[in-house]
This record gives C-alpha cells, sequence and structure tokens, in this order.
C-alpha cells in the first residue's frame, strides 16, 4: 500500500497491485516500443485505474524520448496564414491525440533559432517550423545543427518552408502562383503595375515578386513600379500611402506579395479617397479567409494552407527513427478573380 490516506498512489504501488517489476509497469505505462506483454500491460493499466495513479509527464517523457505534444513555431501569430497552418496542424495531430503547441519568433532568425533550442529541452514528440527562410541570417547552420540533434534523439521534423534544410519540406508554388496571377490579370485587361514587396532576403516574397516578373514577361508591358515595404498589414499600408502621394496616374493594378499587405493597401487608397477595384485594382497571395470579407473582395492566388499544416503533420506521423531528408512536398495553388480587380474595358 501507499503512504497513508491522503499520499498519492506511485508507480511501486501500481507495480505491487499488478504483480509485476517497477520496470515492467514503467514500460507499460510509458508506451515504451521495449517489449511488455500484453497481459502484463492490461493488468497494469487496470491497476493504475483502480488506484487512480496519475503518471508523472515529464518522467514519461524521459522514458519515451519525447512528449504527447506538437511545438509549432511560427513567423507572426497575428497573420492568418500562420492560424490557417496551426489549424490544419491542429486538426492532424488531434487524430492522434497529440497536443500543439505554438511559439511565434516574430519575423526573427534568431528568435526562432533560440526557440528551437529551448524546445530541444523539452521533448516534443515533433517540431514543425513554419516561414519564409530569410537569407543571409546567419543562422541557417546553427538552426539545422539544433534540428539534427533532436530528431538523433527520436523527434520528428518538417519544415513548412523553401526546401533549404536537409528536413522534409512542405513548400509552396509562390513562383507559380504569382505568375499565374499576372497572366490573369493581363486577360482582364491590366497593362501598367505596381508590386508591393518585401525585402528580397525574404523568400517568399522574392519568389512572389519573380514569378510576377515572369508571368509580364514577353508581353510588351512597362517594368512595373517596385515599391519595397514590411512584409505585414502595416507594410502594405504604408507603401500604397507612398504610391499615392507619388501619383499613381501610371499605375493600373497593384500586386501585393500577401494578402495582409493588399488589405492594408486597401485600406490607405481608400483613406486617401482612391476607390480599390475602381480606381485601381488589388491582388494579393494566400487567398486568406478575410479576402472575401473585404469589399471589395480580394483577388488572390489561394494556397491550400490548412492542407499545407496537415500535410506537415502527417510527414512527420510518417517518419521512424532513422528518417533522413525526404523530397519536398509542394502545395499547389490557383488564381481567384474577385471584384478588386475588375475587368477592365479593351482600349
Amino acid at each position: 500500500m501507499h503512504d497513508g490516506p491522503n499520499s498519492p498512489p506511485t508507480l511501486h504501488d501500481v507495480a505491487r497491485e499488478a504483480g509485476v517489476s517497477v520496470a515492467t509497469a514503467s514500460r507499460a505505462l510509458n508506451g515504451s516500443t521495449r517489449n511488455v506483454r500484453s497481459e502484463n500491460a492490461s493488468r497494469v493499466r487496470a491497476a493504475a485505474a483502480k488506484l487512480g495513479y496519475q503518471p508523472h509527464l515529464s518522467a514519461q517523457a524521459i522514458a519515451r524520448g519525447s512528449t504527447r505534444t506538437v511545438a509549432l513555431v511560427v513567423r507572426d501569430v497575428a497573420d492568418p496564414y500562420f492560424s490557417a497552418i496551426a489549424a490544419g496542424v491542429g486538426r492532424a495531430a488531434e487524430a492522434d491525440r497529440l497536443i500543439v503547441t505554438m511559439a511565434v519568433a516574430e519575423g526573427s532568425p534568431e528568435r526562432e533559432l533560440e526557440i528551437v533550442r529551448t524546445l530541444r529541452g523539452q521533448r516534443p514528440r515533433v517540431i514543425i517550423v513554419a516561414g519564409s527562410r530569410v537569407d543571409g541570417a546567419g543562422t541557417g547552420d546553427a538552426l539545422a545543427e539544433e534540428l539534427r540533434h533532436y530528431r538523433t534523439a527520436g523527434g520528428r521534423v518538417v519544415l513548412i518552408s523553401q526546401p533549404d534544410l536537409p528536413f522534409p519540406t512542405v513548400t509552396i508554388d509562390n513562383r507559380g502562383g504569382a505568375e499565374r496571377l499576372a497572366t490573369a490579370l493581363l486577360g482582364a485587361g491590366y497593362r501598367r503595375f505596381a508590386v508591393l514587396t518585401a525585402p528580397p532576403e525574404i523568400r517568399t516574397s522574392r519568389e512572389r515578386h519573380e514569378g510576377f516578373l515572369a508571368g509580364l514577361r514577353g508581353c510588351g508591358v512597362p517594368e512595373p513600379l517596385v515599391i519595397e515595404t514590411g512584409f505585414t498589414r502595416e507594410g502594405g499600408y504604408e507603401a500604397a500611402r507612398r504610391l499615392v502621394t507619388r501619383g499613381f496616374e501610371d499605375v493600373e493594378a497593384v500586386f501585393a506579395v500577401n494578402d495582409v499587405m493588399a488589405i492594408g493597401a486597401m485600406t490607405a487608397f481608400r483613406d486617401a479617397g482612391v476607390v480599390p477595384g475602381a480606381d485601381i485594382g488589388v491582388a494579393g497571395f494566400d487567398d486568406i479567409a478575410s479576402a472575401v470579407d473585404v469589399v471589395p473582395a480580394l483577388t488572390s492566388v489561394a494556397v491550400p494552407l490548412r492542407e499545407a499544416g496537415a500535410r506537415a503533420m502527417r510527414l512527420a506521423l510518417s517518419q521512424d527513427e532513422t528518417a533522413g531528408a525526404e523530397s519536398s512536398a509542394e502545395m499547389p495553388t490557383h488564381v481567384v478573380l474577385r471584384d478588386s480587380t475588375h475587368v477592365r474595358p479593351a482600349p
């Protein structure tokens, strides 16, 4: 019996009740892959239930090499792009009775590295890192090393990003989607464009910018005006204000490299008395849920963000302990034309 009526039952009590060794009781309760006969495992679980034994989660983590948690590291919690990815990760994790925790890097590669280092000590079952790679940050090698150590200890790693690091990666067809958007806008009668883009070291922004230029190439249209700004709603607002101050008589449509930038730009245009969709076309990328709630509804490139999160989770759970680098899984994109880019009359 355990020590007194008010003392919680211990693992020794469970082992004694089940008639097995403490080591066998521990393995049966912590899910270790080492062999435990099914009849012994059943007796241990029954004894634990009878005594009201609650296992120590930290001890279980050490015994298993991980907890039943999934750690999702995102760039920005306020961006609906990452909220949709998190929803997909959560849905897939729930099917395996795993709990998702989220850490926010605030767009900082250094913070991202610090988070991963901390997570290693917490032993989550899976680490998923979502967010654009940033060229020249100087943290890529250190991040890869931290993730390799974590994986060697039995963890599973998946990225939702560019395939730069030697781990399974879910990628987005940024270039192809932006190129198809340019073609669609040309088909709608637009010929003179401005591009609101983040600094080129942010790979997602650069890929979308380059894809849009590729879609215009060879069509005989002027080179787009490029306005560099933050990869945020505030960045889009500030860039659109600069465009209005400059004068936009030579711009028929604006392409912002993500939807939150595009929505910020639309707000800035309205504040300046410029009507989006009528006085100037606006298009974004990602097709976040609020793209259909703004007025006018936003033309965008749809990305299956929830499915990207779920796919990352499935990739993680399909890995075995010896899994190495795997081929990237690319998520397709498609253009959705809405009222923010009305079809223009033929010249």
